[in-house]
């Protein structure tokens, strides 16, 4: 359903960015909503006249945010939700927090971006693990990791894949990986950044394990700071390798002796928290979850679908998927017999922002991407043909 007027007058408010450029980079790195930009330049005038006075607070901010982000991605439990620096620093936690045998069995798609791929890797020069890479079709992309997680003589132990593909935009089925993992007692790990902040995502219900994104993609929010869910099961069972101040149950008490880590995700931050970036983060998500992940998601399929069109007549050969079922909101093209990283950097270059990805140019609009904007990047790709 199209945002109402009174929806895209805050969100032209909001996005500033859209009179600038043309900004399709999302998949990449999102440009701040006004909110955003306000609530860190508020926290820093703040500093900047009282210092941490208002420490205690800050630490509630810190709270509210595991709170918010439970909510995005779809835990009825902020205790399951920790706060990390990035994708890769979540996937290490899982990664060395299990105990591994030789000759274990790790499923990854053999498209993934390195975040979710060389963690694993690393695990074979360690531990002797074996990593698998299973083929992702845009025709029935879940079918291949569906026979190995079934098979009866595979057997792996963890499953890790990208909700969506970077490259291509394929959106996989979560729902009915998360079945057949649970029916296999196969681990879940999903690594989420191209999906959560575009979309509705359910860790409870879709049996996820593990689950991390940075916030500077869909999310709207910036560099160095994400989210780390880890169901209820599992928090406990990871074993630790970064221990800290900020992770044992009476934090902010240095006279204690004996300590513990406390039962919570919160386990797995061990230092002083990123303030400034909690601010940042929390403005994104408020907004994000103001506007209801369902009407994100239908804006940003109205905005691939307006590109897919224009881009189609202009003769364009679609590397993404083009079922709406398993397409998310990035759109990789190409045109023959022409260079594809020399049409992005002269798409650069006339301000249209977006990436060179998977052999073609990639678009990623979000949910505030004008129509305007968007004709102007066509009519760009236009002029360059």
């Amino acid at each position: 359903m199209p945002l109402s007027s009174e929806n895209l007058k805050t969100l032209e408010e909001q996005f500033p960015v859209n009179n600038n450029c043309m900004y399709l980079n999302h998949a990449a790195v999102s440009p701040w909503p006004r909110c955003t930009s306000n609530a860190v330049q508020k926290f820093a005038e703040e500093n900047c006249q009282t210092g941490a006075q208002g420490y205690l607070t800050w630490l509630k901010k810190d709270q509210d945010l595991r709170i918010k982000l439970a909510k995005l991605v779809g835990s009825k439990n902020p205790d399951c939700v920790a706060l990390v620096k990035n994708t890769s620093e979540a996937l290490s936690l899982v990664a060395y927090g299990l105990d591994w045998q030789a000759g274990d069995i790790v499923l990854v798609s053999d498209d993934e971006f390195p975040s979710n791929r060389i963690v694993w890797e690393s695990l074979t020069q360690k531990f002797g693990v074996i990593v698998q890479k299973i083929h992702i079709s845009k025709d029935d992309p879940e079918a291949e990791i569906l026979n190995a997680i079934n098979s009866s003589t595979l057997k792996p132990k963890l499953i890790s894949v990208s909700a969506v593909q970077y490259a291509s935009g394929i959106k996989l089925d979560l729902a009915k990986l998360g079945e057949a993992c649970k029916t296999n007692n196969v681990l879940f790990c999903v690594d989420a950044i191209q999906a959560v902040g575009a979309m509705e995502f359910k860790c409870d219900d879709w049996h996820i394990d593990f689950a991390m994104a940075d916030g500077h993609k869909w999310m709207l929010g910036p560099e160095g700071l994400g989210f780390f869910f880890v169901n209820e099961n599992h928090i406990k069972n990871l074993n630790l390798y970064q221990y800290g101040w900020h992770m044992i149950k009476g934090a902010g008490d240095f006279s204690i002796k004996d300590w513990e880590p406390v039962s919570t995700a919160q386990r797995f931050e061990c230092g002083s928290p990123n303030m400034l970036a909690g601010y940042a983060l929390e403005a994104s998500t408020d907004l994000l979850l103001e506007f209801g992940l369902e009407n994100v998601s239908d804006a940003i399929e109205l905005n691939h679908a307006f590109l897919l069109e224009k881009l189609q007549a202009l003769g364009a050969e679609i590397l993404s998927p083009q079922n709406s079922n398993i397409r998310a909101g990035i759109l990789t093209f190409r045109f023959e017999g022409m260079d594809s990283t020399k049409m992005y950097h002269d798409l650069m270059n006339k301000n249209v922002v977006c990436a060179n990805r998977g052999g073609g140019v990639r678009f990623s609009p979000h949910f505030h991407t004008t129509k305007d904007c968007m004709e102007k990047a066509i009519e760009v790709v236009k002029s360059l043909l």
